[in-house]
């Protein structure tokens, strides 16, 4: 009589799969890609990156349609919070220069699934950003022709009323596009310094906005007859920040250019920093210039501040500050049409998504076809669809891609090292010998063997990352049961879950859900009281020790901080908004199973599964004896019919 036990079980190795973590290169300075940029080029890439349509185009529409003056709040509200975004940001692409940015740094703590559709977001984030971008590049264009441009498509072209879709089509940012799309295929150094031409100018038409515009500041604007500072109250500002994310989006290309830095672990964390800080700045200053020069209610939109210096009759004003935006405008579309072939580069290379996009020019080292493909691409967006459309949308895809690279921070803070080379002693005469069992059999002098036995007492006492705190064991000791990183890993996922259970109560709660005042209390004070308690339970942890490379400063506490600002700005976004983007993520999904899982290079790294199967023999004397074998994997013989035979015949 032969009885089996039931193979592994497939769900299992399938959820293994999702949540497997790329493998690093011991040497991560090793790339296809020039290593030419400085510290200042990716600076300049930062700010070139932010600065640009935010400033002279959504500090008008959130102004106007919004947040009113208090415009000037949520470019601080949301410059703190892309702060918190960028010090993760900061660590990761110090510690791992290789590009793909939020990507990346899922893939290698978080797990592939994750990582795919952060990376799918990336894509969906840069392509409209540069289309959003074109559109607003194409409408100060026009306005320096008084808007004969428009006209002249409405009149022979022809315009249509479609929601979602612009008026009529932009062929004047689909040739910016097109333009933008053949200098950066040139390779990374032309990209560099038309970006530094374009910046300079752009400085220095800001300079001017901000001394002239303060010269012609009325503060009656700000008045209760003209609505007051923030007419749609605290509600108003809260959306207003969550819609000026679009405008912090281009700290996220230092990340992504890292594996092209001479020195990325000093460079990225410089770079990040100081142009977060003077495009903060900028947006503050500049939002505060434009609401004191003209009411809040009549600003222009699609080109608010050339038209405010038209308004109070400057007109010579108002075409240098057109000038200027469409400079700035450029640095931002170099920004985008730079970084989204990278993505999708890195997202190849690993085999989630297309192979032709990890081809590499050999001539500029960039991946041209990449670079071609979205290109045209963000052109065909730019040609049909309204700005404001396209700027709602690309928030969404930021503020996620922000709270998994925070995420991922805590979880890779407390895990073992997966970053760093194995240790290696250099050999010399202190060199001690030892047998396999450990057991010390020869020292050339008696400090060796005090250094020695030093070293094993440090080595007890000092905890492996991811195990509790020896202050808190005597009292939690229950949970030094636990493997090291995983009590921190599933505190991270109730963290999230607070996160997101807290700002829905905040939002939604006598709105939508229409809680009353007791229900409303209490359900802030339980997931909140869980948000804080769930901090405290990966603090009282060990953690890696210090690295030369930057790090984020009081870890869980400012990228836990930062989940719950991102989730709360995501929350504050429309309906429509998250439909769209869920259909967008189910795109990816469809992208992912049927192609990414399969060619994924960490799957061809792992080795064929073998089921191990349990039989019992009964043997002539009575007794059962069990024995084990291991087999091939199901898909080779589904029913494990060939070892069922085989048994059987030996039996008899």
């Amino acid at each position: 009589m032969v009885g089996r036990l039931p193979s592994c079980n497939s769900l299992a190795r399938f959820c293994q799969k999702l949540n497997r973590v790329k493998t690093l290169e011991a040497d991560m300075m090793e790339t296809s890609f020039n290593r030419c940029l400085s510290a200042v080029d990716l600076t300049l890439l930062g700010v070139g990156g932010m600065v640009g349509s935010g400033l002279y185009v959504l500090t008008g529409t959130v102004a106007k349609e919004i947040a009113g003056p208090a415009v000037i709040v949520s470019f601080a509200f949301a410059g703190f919070a892309s702060l918190l975004a960028a010090f993760c940001y900061a660590e990761f692409g110090a510690s791992v220069p290789k590009t793909g940015s939020a990507y990346m740094f899922t893939y290698v703590s978080v797990g592939e699934l994750w990582a795919f559709l952060i990376g799918w977001n990336v894509i969906l984030e840069y392509t409209i950003g540069g289309a959003a971008v074109a559109r607003a590049w194409s409408a100060y264009l026009d306005s320096i022709f008084s808007y004969r441009i428009h006209n002249f498509t409405v009149t022979h072209i022809g315009s249509w009323d479609v929601p979602l879709l612009a008026h009529n089509p932009d062929l004047v940012a689909v040739g910016i596009l097109l333009i933008a799309t053949a200098f950066i295929s040139c390779g990374a150094k032309v990209s560099s310094w038309l970006n530094h031409i374009f910046s300079a100018i752009s400085i220095g038409v800001i300079l001017f906005i901000l001394i002239f515009g303060f010269i012609l500041a009325d503060p009656k604007n700000y008045s209760a007859k003209e609505g007051g500072f923030a007419p749609y109250g605290f509600s108003g500002i809260m959306s207003g920040t969550a819609t000026c994310f679009f405008a912090f989006v281009g700290f996220d290309v230092i990340a992504a250019s890292s594996e092209e830095a001479r020195n990325p672990q000093k460079a990225v964390p410089v770079a990040t920093a100081v142009s977060l800080g003077l495009a903060t700045l900028a947006y503050i200053l500049v939002s505060t210039v434009l609401t004191l020069m003209v009411p809040w209610h009549s600003l222009n939109p699609d080109s608010a501040l050339a038209d405010a210096f038209y308004r109070r009759g400057y007109s010579w004003a108002g075409f240098i500050v057109a000038i200027g935006s469409i400079c700035g405008m450029n640095t931002v579309i170099l920004s985008n049409l730079f970084s989204l072939p990278r993505i999708t580069y890195a997202m190849s290379e690993d085999g989630l998504f297309f192979q032709i996009f990890s081809r590499v020019n050999p001539v500029t080292q960039v991946p041209v076809i990449g670079i071609v493909v979205f290109g045209i691409l963000m052109s065909i967006l730019a040609l049909v669809f309204d700005l404001e459309a396209l700027v709602q949308f690309l928030s969404i895809g930021t503020l996620l891609a922000y709270t998994f690279v925070a995420a991922s921070i805590i979880v890779l803070r407390y895990q073992a090292d997966r970053m760093s080379s194995p240790k290696t002693f250099a050999p010399g005469p202190q060199r001690v010998q030892a047998q396999d069992s450990g057991e010390l059999k020869e020292y050339e002098s008696f400090s060796d063997k005090l250094q020695l036995v030093e070293r094993e007492k440090l080595a007890k006492e000092q905890r492996e990352p991811g195990q509790l705190k020896s202050t808190f064991e005597p009292y939690l000791r229950f949970l030094s049961d636990f493997a090291p990183g995983e009590i921190v890993t599933v505190t991270v996922v109730a963290m999230m879950v607070c996160s997101v259970s807290l700002c829905s109560i905040l939002v939604f709660g006598t709105s939508h859900l229409q809680l009353s005042e007791w229900a409303y209390v209490l359900f802030v004070v339980v997931f909140g009281a869980g948000f804080i308690l769930s901090l405290f339970l990966i603090w009282i942890h060990e953690q890696h020790p210090k690295s030369k490379t930057f790090q984020v400063p009081l870890v869980p506490f400012i990228p836990g901080l930062s989940i719950l600002l991102n989730t709360f700005l995501m929350l504050k976004l429309n309906l429509m908004t998250w439909v769209r983007f869920s259909i967008w993520l189910v795109i990816g999904l469809v992208i992912y199973f049927g192609y990414g899982i399969w060619h994924s290079k960490e799957n061809l790294k792992e080795p064929k599964p073998r089921d191990v199967t349990a039989r019992y023999v009964v043997l002539p004397s009575g007794s059962l004896v069990e024995t084990v074998q291991a087999v091939q994997p199901e898909a080779q013989d589904p029913m494990g019919m060939a070892e069922m035979a085989g048994e059987e015949a030996k039996t008899r």
